[in-house]
């Protein structure tokens, strides 16, 4: 069927009015603070939904379905153990965020630690972030390829370029209420294709599902005991302890969620907003598993090489581009770019953010006016804006699926920065040098794991954890030794 004018209208009326709603809610900044943070209270609702759409908008919106299309339900596994994962982080981590005025996640480890373990952990989540989004931004340009015809190279700059003019003029305000508002459209947008899959079927739910069933594309459990149990990345052990430590390291360390936890300021509304982030989450993958399954029965089973595609995530985008009528079409890729560049402007926001409260104020900046700051942090969101671009076409020819890709590159450090965390709130002894320490250590481990392919990717963070807690541990009894 195509993509008909009627879409492309739809699809530009609503990017900017949603981005203009963004303008509007986001309101003017006066300071770093107020950019970076927020001026006043945003609703813990407002911020739970933020909190989804930051974190799958666009890798589950194309790339779970293709997962369910080419495998089964067995990823559910894993989104289990992310709401075990931030039910740890809301009674652990956030009330250590919220004794004081902090300006990022990083902040808390200055005031354990000290300065250097503070400035390390940034330009850790600074890498990680980099190298995650930068597949994040490759994702959100599949659709926009096949909607205009284009090269990835266009694709990404276009995406990049917008998303930045609207993180630019509308703050980390504005983009938490257009990710809240994003969260509900392609939730809806995802409804809707599911519900015309099954009816423009023949046989309805249960003839389209029918070839799924038969090829046992509808398990969820997988226990995996056997040999290949540790490179199985989606057995039910392995994806409940995976998915709680990865949830723990990107909802309670990395500066892309915490910073948009920390502008409810208070503890009771940041527990709200995470944990129930936790639970709409397990849904939300189960709508978009659902529909790879619906999808498989509608191409017949048909192979990426029979489908004319050369990656799975390209399945979804061109079922919306090619199967659903005029006006639909474009309402859900509206739906699906909006929320996707709202992810992209935050995670700009974070990165600069780092930059600014992290690395250059506490050193450099002490004796900045309001305004000074204000242009430095809008600087430095361009900036980051070119590196998000470069790392997006490195990443393009990549033939392993987004989301998986994404995942693995934040297990690659979330396990050093988390165990790091953990030495900080779990015990009084370690000192900055251990912590440092075991924050590096955790890290070359996590090379050798991950160079040999010792684990599935869902054993990274938890590794990296073990070993940090092991080093940072030892070496804070150690030195307790020779003090006595």
């Amino acid at each position: 069927m195509g993509f008909t004018p009627l879409d492309y209208v739809v699809l530009f009326v609503y990017i900017i009015g949603i981005a203009a709603f963004g303008i509007w809610r986001g309101g003017k900044q006066q300071s770093a603070q107020d950019y970076f943070l927020g001026k006043d209270r945003i609703p813990w609702w407002v911020v739970c939904f933020s909190i989804v759409a930051a974190e799958t908008s666009t890798l589950t919106f194309i790339s779970i379905p293709g997962l369910a299309y080419l495998t089964n339900l067995n990823f559910l596994q894993v989104t289990f153990g992310y709401l075990l994962g931030r039910i740890v982080i809301s009674f652990v981590f956030l009330p250590a965020y919220f004794k004081g005025e902090l300006s990022t996640a990083y902040a808390f480890l200055q005031a354990r630690f000290g300065r250097k373990t503070r400035a390390f952990s940034s330009f850790v989540f600074l890498f990680t972030r980099t190298a995650a989004d930068g597949v994040r931004l490759f994702a959100t340009a599949i659709p926009l390829k096949f909607i205009l015809n284009i090269e990835y190279p266009l694709a990404i700059i276009i995406l990049a370029l917008v998303a930045l003019a609207y993180t630019y003029v509308g703050g980390v305000r504005g983009v938490i209420w257009v990710d809240a508002i994003q969260m509900l459209v392609y939730i809806g947008g995802a409804l809707i294709a599911a519900t015309l899959l099954i009816t423009n079927h023949s046989g309805g739910w249960a003839g389209i599902t029918q070839q799924a069933a038969e090829a046992g594309k509808f398990s969820i459990f997988n226990l995996g005991f056997g040999e290949n149990f540790w490179s199985q990345p989606y057995t039910l052990i392995g994806g409940l302890l995976g998915g709680a430590f990865l949830s723990m390291a990107s909802h309670g360390v990395d500066q892309l969620i915490v910073q948009r936890v920390l502008t409810t300021k208070s503890l009771a509304a940041g527990r709200k907003a995470l944990i129930g982030s936790g639970v709409i989450i397990v849904l939300q993958f189960a709508l978009f598993l659902t529909v790879g399954l619906l999808l498989y029965g509608h191409y017949n089973g048909a192979t990426l090489s029979e489908l004319g595609l050369t990656r799975s995530d390209e399945i979804f985008p061109r079922f919306i581009i090619e199967g659903l009528p005029p006006g639909i079409s474009g309402f859900i890729i509206a739906g699906l770019f909006a929320a996707a560049l709202s992810t992209l402007a935050g995670s700009m926001s974070s990165m600069a953010s780092s930059t600014i409260l992290d690395l250059y104020k506490p050193s450099l900046g002490k004796n900045l006016s309001p305004s000074k700051e204000l242009m430095l942090s809008r600087s430095a969101t361009v900036v980051w804006t070119g590196l998000l671009v470069g790392s997006a076409l490195f990443f393009m020819n990549t033939s392993q699926t987004v989301v998986e890709l994404a995942l693995s590159i934040a297990s690659f450090t979330y396990g050093g920065l988390l165990g790091t965390f953990l030495l900080g709130v779990l015990f009084k002894r370690p000192t900055q040098e251990d912590a440092l320490a075991g924050f590096v250590a955790g890290i070359f481990i996590m090379i050798t794991v991950i160079s040999l392919k010792l684990v599935a990717w869902t054993w990274f963070t938890m590794i990296g954890v073990a070993a940090t807690l092991a080093v940072g541990g030892v070496l804070s009894l150690l030195s307790r030794k020779e003090a006595s």
